[in-house]
């Protein structure tokens, strides 16, 4: 069905279902992790972008953290330099940072055009812009056999977010459009995992949402079935057991950190599919997996809901 088909009373029915959740999420912030095969589509890389200008239109503060992976690969291919793994981790050395780098300014940008031809006022950022993002390299624990661990080069993890520079945009009505580069106290730039600078980010500021977009549909189970609603405890047990594995470790990693420091809920969907951003925060329809701190937001009462909204007063 396309919106064409669709009748107007049929458009009017969907838009007044959308109400109780834009008067819930009405000035709330939203942090969102663009990435993954969303990214590498034209449409739906641009209808991210029309639905993030929605969101800011309709009351909210939507601030996207994207990622780049694949593109830094292709462009490391292509240019001939090897392109080294450790434990799920880029090893990075002085000229693949040098790619990173430029990778990740030219989709910033482009993301920043196209969320502003829809309308919004998306500015982009460096995590070296002010400092803002503070970062240490990751330092590698030794081998089970205890052979030390190649060092990861120009590799780090978050220290500290300074938000004065997000918070003054989002005050003067901007959508900040950020690429995972962290500093480090020496000026040393560092490449971040996008989805731990949106986690902490999200903390930091005390989110309403963390939206962590994906490839796959969600978190799954022991038995291979995609859980709707994943409690703090039920998703470290997923962790500690190996259920969770692969490029999701640091998204739920991510999430159960968030979920433990304030943050409502934390939604891990599926990137594929077309609004994916718009059903996950205004319908009850749901497109992946919600995780949320063991006491719990309140919900909708629906078969499939997981959306956190405010109580009346």
């Amino acid at each position: 069905m396309t919106i064409t088909s669709i009748s107007a009373p049929q458009k009017a029915r969907i838009l007044s279902e959308a109400l109780p959740f834009i008067r819930a999420y009405h000035g709330t912030t939203l942090v969102v992790r663009f990435g993954g095969g969303a990214m590498v589509d034209p449409e739906l890389k641009a209808g991210f972008a029309r639905d993030v200008a929605l969101l800011r239109l309709v009351g909210m503060n939507p601030i996207v953290v994207h990622g780049g992976g694949w593109r830094i690969d292709q462009l490391l291919a292509q240019m001939g330099i090897e392109i080294r793994e450790h434990r799920g981790m880029r090893v990075t050395d002085e000229r693949t940072m040098t790619v990173v780098e430029m990778v990740l300014d030219e989709l910033n940008q482009e993301l920043v055009g196209l969320i502003n031809r829809h309308g919004g006022r998306a500015v982009g950022l460096n995590g070296q812009d002010g400092r803002f993002i503070g970062a240490r390299p990751v330092q590698l624990t030794p081998e089970a056999d205890g052979t030390p661990a190649p060092e990861l080069g120009y590799v780090g993890a978050v220290d500290r977010i300074d938000s004065e520079v997000i918070d003054l945009l989002l005050s003067r009505g901007f959508i900040p459009v950020i690429m995972p580069i962290g500093v480090g106290a020496d000026g040393t730039a560092y490449h971040i995992n996008s989805d731990l600078v949106a986690g902490q980010l999200a903390r930091t500021l005390h989110a309403e949402k963390l939206i962590l977009m994906t490839n796959v549909p969600g978190v799954r189970d022991r038995d291979g079935r995609l859980a709707y609603i994943l409690t703090a405890s039920e998703a470290e047990a997923l962790l500690r057991d190996g259920t969770v594995q692969g490029d999701m470790r640091p998204r739920v990693t991510a999430a159960l950190a968030a979920v433990r420091e304030g943050v409502r809920s934390v939604h891990i969907i599926d990137g594929g599919v077309p609004s994916a951003l718009l059903l996950e925060v205004l319908t009850s329809a749901g497109v992946g997996t919600a995780v949320r701190s063991d006491a719990g937001p309140h919900f909708f009462a629906d078969s499939r809901s997981y959306f956190a909204i405010a109580p009346e007063e």
